[in-house]
């Protein structure tokens, strides 16, 4: 099979077509035929060599996929796989997307949305998982209260807001331009801050009359996390999923978390159990793929390139001037 590998760790030139064997499933995995893989932030970090993939998992990028099952492999704790040959589904991986074939936990399948193209579906779990995990499971977000999404217009972003509001609960968003605040906006955001021209916090404080908010999905860190802290309400909830904004915070005023009552969290997913995987696949299909189906929310796609572009949709991505996601496609 052809797969995408890297000359070393650095830029986007690193990437390169290569051939290799065909991955072979083991007990509890399905083999995909991949026709869309999506491009996602972490990809992004392994290229650099700052992201290595867990002991287990396969070095090729990539951890989202879409395409028909290939072949099953054996049982695991005598349980039978709930996917078959030939069947469409798209999977959160550990790694080894960007290739014509990857292996995948079966309980981190899904079956595509009706409707849905291999480029949507495969488009659906990263982000899907990742926000599922870290507002409604972490982070604990209900009907009726409020929510500060950082990055609004990202894959993150746009999947965030959308579910958010499908639940019942109300979001503001942050984003760079007019463009991507005026997104955000159209996929539900009750306000888009742009934060280039105005201090979110300042600017939450207006919109929640003194309040703040109730949940902040964070993916910038260090750089907003006093902000942060100033724009939670009381009993609120930061979730920190990524930190683009830098690692390394100064200074916490403890009593200021005492006082308020404040929850600071966050994760990662990647080195989550098959375990935890399987439970949000499952909470995902149960309560977000009928929405999916039903048209409520929907990814948002800014650009399909082919699989053998991969350098340059990473290129796109780090520009940083996509909404949605980027995605190949091998079909």
């Amino acid at each position: 099979m052809r797969f995408i590998g890297r000359t070393g760790d650095g830029g986007p030139e690193v990437l390169r077509v290569e051939q290799g064997p065909v991955p072979q499933p083991r007990p509890g995995e399905v083999l995909i035929r991949v026709l869309a893989a999506g491009l996602n932030g972490p990809d992004l970090m392994q290229r650099r060599g700052l992201y290595p993939p867990p002991a287990d998992a396969s070095p090729v990028l990539g951890l989202e996929v879409a395409g028909e099952v290939a072949a099953v492999g054996p049982a695991q704790d005598d349980a039978p796989l709930p996917y078959a040959v030939g069947d469409r589904v798209c999977a959160l991986v550990n790694g080894g997307g960007y290739a014509e074939y990857c292996a995948a936990p079966a309980r981190q399948c899904l079956p595509w949305p009706d409707r849905f193209d291999a480029v949507r579906a495969a488009a659906l779990p990263e982000n899907y998982f990742t926000v599922w995990a870290n507002l409604f499971h972490i982070g604990n977000l209900r009907a009726g209260q409020t929510l500060l999404v950082h990055g609004g217009s990202s894959g993150i972003g746009t999947t965030a807001i959308q579910l958010a509001r499908a639940r019942g609960a109300i979001p503001y968003a942050t984003a760079g331009t007019d463009e991507k605040c005026a997104i955000c906006r159209s996929l539900g955001a009750e306000a888009a801050i742009d934060y280039r021209r105005e201090d979110f916090a300042e600017r939450i404080k207006t919109l929640t009359a003194g309040r703040g908010v109730d949940v902040i999905l964070d993916m910038i860190g260090a750089s907003y996390f006093q902000r942060n802290l100033d724009s939670l309400a009381e009993d609120g909830r930061l979730t920190s999923i990524a930190v683009l904004g830098g690692d390394a915070v100064r200074e916490l005023k403890l009593s200021q978390v005492m006082r308020r009552r404040l929850t600071l969290t966050g994760s990662t997913l990647r080195p989550r159990s098959a375990a935890f995987k399987a439970g949000i696949a499952a909470a995902l299909q149960a309560q977000v793929w009928p929405l999916l189906a039903g048209g409520a929310i929907r990814p948002l796609i800014h650009a399909v390139l082919p699989f053998t572009d991969a350098a340059g949709a990473h290129t796109l991505m780090e520009r940083g001037e996509h909404s949605g996601k980027i995605m190949l496609s091998l079909q």
